[in-house]
């Protein structure tokens, strides 16, 4: 069973301490196999992708125990040194649930164009495997959003996948550098409207529109910022209300 409808969860979150294990899937993560609507008879198929940081393999350990303890089949596609798998089809469309992590989301894009895996995510978002992922991860779906792929001054990138047609603004919270320089590309347009995201909270967008507002602890905040030129800076914030996960 897939998810009713194209689905995406953009997060800043995924792994959480876990009690016998170092990483245990946190809120954010089930609520992707909630969305995926995974039936009970088997176990949920969740496909790692971690091109944004490199694919190193340290970070997998950690996903693959997570995914054991909570009894669910993990695997993982690379594409450093070189791809692992013969088809990107039959990866991405065989899972329930595609996880992409942090990490800069300009070499993500660039890697994933070159191997057309754009148009694979694409066909499997609208077969029903839940897209999902945190900071990158997130960004990604969009058609833009704020980055410091280019170094610790945040920047914009303008040329997500566009799956979604607004754009997401990360971390808002804990780094607030970014904040400014998101809005500030809302309000002149070099962004389209979009979504910022405190550490461990998400979006769930069902097709290309946004569902809801989800966070995994009880502060986590969610902010929708439309561009106004009559308003002060040129924008309007509004903070969303928020389904707190458990």
């Amino acid at each position: 069973m897939t998810a009713a409808e194209p689905t995406v969860l953009a997060t800043c979150g995924g792994l959480v301490g876990g009690s016998w294990d170092d990483s245990a899937h946190g809120p954010l993560q089930r609520e992707a196999f909630r969305l995926a609507r995974v039936p009970r008879t088997r176990a949920p198929r969740i496909l790692h992708v971690n091109t944004a940081g490199g694919d190193q393999r340290s970070v997998e350990g950690g996903e693959l125990a997570a995914a054991r303890a909570a009894g669910v089949d993990a695997t993982h596609l690379r594409f450093f040194p070189k791809r692992n798998v013969p088809s990107l089809r039959d990866a991405v469309l065989g899972v329930d649930v595609v996880w992409v992590s942090g990490g800069s989301v300009v070499n993500l894009l660039a890697v994933w164009r070159a191997h057309e895996l754009d148009e694979v995510l694409h066909e499997a978002w609208l077969a029903g495997v839940v897209l999902a992922g945190g900071s990158a991860g997130a960004l990604c779906w969009h058609a833009g959003g704020v980055t410091q792929s280019f170094g610790p001054q945040p920047s914009v990138v303008p040329d997500g996948l566009g799956f979604l047609p607004g754009s997401l603004g990360v971390h808002t919270d804990s780094d607030p550098a970014r904040s400014p320089v998101f809005r500030a590309a809302v309000a002149s347009g070099a962004l389209p409207d979009g979504i910022e995201l405190d550490e461990d909270t998400g979006v769930v967008y069902r097709g290309t529109e946004l569902s809801e507002a989800v966070a995994a602890r009880p502060t986590g905040g969610v902010v929708r910022v439309r561009r106004d030129p009559s308003a002060d800076g040129g924008f309007r914030a509004e903070r969303l209300v928020v389904r707190r996960l458990s």
